[in-house]
């Protein structure tokens, strides 16, 4: 970890789908394209197998706070509800130490 290392905020996105996945592509692909230009955005990650698990990255509570309240994202969470999730739990965390391994 570099001395100049910021802590920043995850927010963890796990769920569980419906059958109903009709569009869900589609939306989700929108929702990253638009978070990458929402001021404060870091990064993403993401993955499904039965489980999901989306992570993005922000440097700032209010990043987050302007994120869940932009008006296509709004859209898109109640068309979520109603057909794509069964389940969802978020979780926003502060991250204040990282660290990596990679296999040279």
């Amino acid at each position: 970890m570099s001395k100049d290392f910021k802590p920043y905020y995850a927010v963890i996105f796990t769920s569980t789908q419906t059958d109903r996945i009709e569009g869900y592509s589609e939306m989700a692909e929108k929702m990253e394209t638009l978070a990458k230009q929402q001021p404060g955005f870091i990064g993403l990650e993401s993955a499904r197998d039965g489980l999901g698990i989306t992570v993005s990255y922000w440097e700032n509570l209010d990043a987050i706070k302007n994120w869940k309240q932009e008006s296509e994202h709004i859209i898109a969470q109640q068309k979520g509800r109603e057909h794509w999730y069964n389940w969802y739990h978020v979780r926003i965390c502060k991250v204040e130490r990282e660290y990596e391994f990679l296999r040279k």
